[in-house]
């Protein structure tokens, strides 16, 4: 015979578990993309935990209502240990880049700095920084985790 107090933790369980499940997946905590009024851009990643080499790709997004211009066709796009030592910036002509309101740019990082090495496990911070029409700086930053 099974003990009344096992059989109504295992019911409980199988009821709270499934519920449990369903609001955790459907939370979003990590939510990148915003659209709003005014200047405003994003960066958007598929997942913010990587594997070491795993390609990264990175949309730069403007998610506001006024166009965004940056220095280069790298769209201010850093990618810095949390200390701020820069790994990776892409090759960009010095030529001024123009994001109109809802249009992206994707870059991918294979996780090699800028010295040809590959990146460590541990956490990035992710930046782009461009301006609005009265020359504005407009700024985001997202980190990531990249682990074994």
């Amino acid at each position: 015979m099974i003990p009344k107090g096992l059989l109504i933790a295992v019911l409980l369980g199988l009821i709270s578990g499934p519920i449990a499940g369903a609001i955790l997946f459907l939370q979003d905590d990590n939510q990148q993309l915003i659209f709003v009024e005014g200047p405003s851009v994003s960066i958007v990643t598929e997942k913010i935990d990587f594997e070491l080499k795993e390609e990264i790709v990175i949309k730069i997004i403007n998610s506001g209502t006024v166009p965004l211009t940056f220095n280069d066709t790298s769209y201010g796009l850093r990618i810095t240990g949390l200390d701020g030592v820069l790994y990776y910036t892409p090759m960009a002509a010095q030529v001024i880049s123009e994001l109109e309101p809802k249009d992206e740019i994707t870059f991918v990082w294979d996780q090699q700095k800028l010295d040809g090495s590959y990146s460590l496990e541990g956490r990035y911070k992710i930046t782009t920084e461009g301006f609005d029409p009265e020359n504005n700086k407009v700024k985001k930053s997202i980190v990531i985790n990249v682990l074994k």
